[in-house]
């Protein structure tokens, strides 16, 4: 299939901590690492493991970390368009990885959302993450449209019906109200699963829990896949719950992605 992913990138900075700090306290990290990650860039590297490739829609900065940015994101198999909007700079994140795994997020700056439109059209497959209503408008050309419920009001303006919406079952900034055209709304709740279209599904225990950034948007982008491709919501929920939990197995989002074995 033909993949592509219309969202975001961030420059995460990762370190973990034996607990969050306490107002005032401070606390020594065992580990730190940074990458470009955010909701598109783990989508992207999520269907390209699966699909055997995928284009990126995104927007840098034009900055030595968008540039880092870009080079890493191309030696992780992705097919990168980029956007250098003019003075604009690369959005950063810290992110606090504790001893049981679950990670904290501060964002730093502006999310810089990739601006359509784009030629979609031939793609079977488009997961928009992020984007303007033109780059929304341009995604649903696609055979397949996907889409997360971060940035409903985008997806309220668009006025366009997706294939696939996924939202969180306890997370505020992502619930969904019941406001859009979807075919299949799927509503994760962490370890429990979640429901689609109002079914129960189960999760898949990882090996060894070691990090959960990343472990949401993999999930989604696998449920997508296999959506697209023809499997049954049953199977496609199974997929996602494997592409979940591995990478809640590995450091930061891409060290153990779920690949397509053939």
């Amino acid at each position: 299939m033909r993949c592509a992913v219309v969202g975001h990138v961030e420059w995460v900075e990762f370190a973990r901590v034996p607990r969050m700090p306490g107002s005032g306290e401070i606390v020594h990290a065992s580990e730190v690492w940074e990458e470009p990650a955010g909701g598109g860039a783990v989508v992207a590297r999520q269907l390209a493991l699966l699909n055997g490739g995928c284009s990126f829609f995104t927007a840098l900065g034009d900055d030595p970390l968008g540039h880092a940015a870009a080079e890493r994101l191309r030696s992780l198999s992705m097919d990168i368009h980029v956007q250098w909007p003019c003075m604009s700079m690369t959005r950063r994140a810290w992110t606090h990885v504790d001893s049981a795994g679950e990670r904290t997020i501060t964002v730093l700056g502006e999310k810089l959302l990739p601006t359509g439109p784009f030629e979609l059209a031939d793609f079977d497959l488009v997961f928009f993450v992020s984007g303007n209503v033109e780059a929304l408008r341009s995604a649903r050309r696609a055979r397949f449209l996907a889409a997360t419920v971060r940035e409903l009001p985008t997806l309220r303006a668009g006025g366009v019906p997706l294939d696939l919406l996924v939202a969180s079952a306890n997370d505020p900034g992502e619930r969904y109200d019941g406001s859009l055209e979807a075919a299949t709304v799927v509503r994760t709740d962490g370890a429990r699963g979640g429901t689609a279209n109002g079914e129960q599904y189960a999760a898949v225990p990882p090996e060894r829990l070691v990090d959960t950034y990343g472990a949401g948007d993999s999930f989604a982008a696998a449920v997508a896949f296999a959506l697209a491709r023809g499997d049954g919501l049953g199977n496609a929920l199974r997929l996602g719950a494997r592409a979940g939990s591995a990478v809640l197995a590995g450091r930061g989002p891409y060290s153990s992605q779920l690949a397509f074995s053939r």
